[in-house]
């Protein structure tokens, strides 16, 4: 066998093809860019939440009512926006109390 070449196509000329199924249009589904110049809205989320943290708050409830379900490759950014959500809620009622108490 060789290295680099495909298996079971004889139209191929050994090199490799792009996996597609007429019958099943859904494994294409993932061939758009992400929104937000193809970072995604929960990593974007993240980053500007640093300017604005009520915008991870928004990324946590998208997270929360599972939007990641339209697109799986946004799971990981809108949980790390629900995650700096949290810290900074965290930060927020430690310096108000340290502040009132």
């Amino acid at each position: 066998m060789e290295q680099g070449r495909s298996h079971g196509c004889k139209d191929c000329g050994g090199s490799y093809i792009l996996l597609r199924d007429d019958e099943d249009p859904r494994l294409a589904r993932f061939n758009r860019r992400l929104p937000c110049f193809g970072c995604g809205i929960g990593w974007s989320s993240l980053l500007l939440g640093f300017l604005c943290p009520l915008i991870w708050y928004c990324a946590a409830i998208l997270y929360l009512c599972k939007y990641y379900d339209n697109d799986p490759r946004e799971r990981s950014g809108l949980a790390a926006s629900a995650m700096a959500a949290l810290v900074s809620t965290i930060v927020a009622l430690i310096t108000l109390a340290v502040i009132f108490l």
